[in-house]
């Protein structure tokens, strides 16, 4: 055990045992689903993690300053319809600009969660439930009951989920697979590497530190929530061009669905702790446990929501009392020279004390 932690880190211990536990689930459902491990279902289940992962990166940065943002559901779906609509109504836009407007879109709203939790002071649960509620409403005042239809909107948007960038077999891995594998890889970068990055980790470890240290605080945490709403307009466009016909109900429920991918992925709730990559794990195992379930017909879709839940439950426990004592124990192994300290680790903490 001792050798263990010495070679991995608490965040990379939970990262192995979600890896693991992908792997129980896919063999298990292997036995009870007929025809589970084909390339169509790998293909579909990687398409939809796409979608949820983009959405859980933003919602990571937000987490890791102590925060959340509960609007992200409402901010895809206001953003898949509203770059639709426009889409419909001028299919000569450039594939770039509509990108462009689908972030730019998202980033205003995230923009407003940001000033009234970062500048206003109002807790975020309580700005970003309002803003959930507004923003749907928003979204049914400008469809006024209209649909945004696959038949109006461009071919290439259309043949965008199908796109490959290379295929074995019926394998395919497709290009926005590749665009979220691109965002996670940037933005753990950018969580390791850029002074940004680090400072998110030390508001959220010690807030009242990293304001004495004379961190900007407000301005990272509503920069935070500027890119998590612009990674949500970046996966509402891609919720369009998975899905094509947008309705006032786009992106519901994809607020509990993003909770869940960063919970259950080691990103500690209570800020402070996790990576983008293991927000990432979260949402393979959600995402392949909720496409998982509606095939499997032993339980019935009521029950797939209380999993989500209990998941949840499961993660934030898990956290709260095993996962705290582990990195308790390797700190302290860390102090007696059992455990190195690492040099992204050495720069961490040197930038508390900056």
């Amino acid at each position: 055990m001792n050798a263990l932690m010495r070679r991995f880190r608490p965040e990379q211990l939970r990262e192995l045992v979600l890896v693991f536990l992908i792997i129980l689930v896919i063999l298990f459902f292997g036995t009870q689903i007929d025809n589970y491990y084909s390339a169509r279902f790998f293909n579909r289940v990687s398409t939809s993690v796409a979608i949820i992962a983009v959405i859980a990166i933003g919602q990571t940065l937000v987490v890791l300053t102590r925060n959340i943002d509960l609007s992200v559901g409402s901010v895809v779906g206001f953003t898949a319809y509203f770059v639709g609509q426009q889409l419909s109504n001028n299919n000569d836009l450039a594939p770039v600009a509509v990108v462009l407007m689908a972030v730019g879109v998202g980033a205003a709203l995230g923009a407003f969660n940001g000033l009234l939790v970062a500048y206003g002071r109002v807790p975020a649960i309580i700005v970003t439930l309002g803003t959930l509620a507004l923003y749907r409403t928003m979204l049914v005042e400008y469809s006024d009951a209209q649909t945004v239809l696959t038949t109006n909107l461009p071919e290439w948007l259309l043949e965008l989920p199908r796109a490959n960038i290379i295929s074995f077999g019926d394998l395919d891995f497709r290009l926005m697979v590749g665009l979220m594998l691109v965002s996670v890889i940037v933005f753990q970068l950018m969580l390791t590497y850029l002074p940004y990055g680090r400072r998110l980790y030390a508001i959220g470890s010690n807030p009242e530190a990293a304001r004495i240290a004379g961190f900007p605080s407000q301005w990272i945490v509503f920069v935070a929530f500027v890119l998590c709403g612009a990674l949500s307009g970046l996966a509402g466009f891609m919720f369009l061009a998975r899905f094509g016909n947008i309705t006032v109900v786009a992106g519901l429920g994809l607020e509990l669905s993003s909770v869940a991918a960063v919970v259950v992925g080691g990103v500690n709730i209570f800020g402070g702790t996790g990576t983008v990559f293991g927000a990432l794990l979260g949402a393979v195992l959600i995402d392949l446990l909720e496409n998982s379930l509606i095939r499997w017909l032993e339980i019935s879709e009521f029950w797939r929501d209380a999993l989500l839940g209990l998941l949840i439950l499961l993660a934030v426990a898990t956290d709260a009392v095993i996962m705290d004592r582990v990195r308790n124990v390797w700190t302290r192994g860390e102090r007696r020279g059992e455990a190195p300290l690492d040099e992204a680790k050495a720069q961490e903490e040197s930038s508390y004390v900056t």
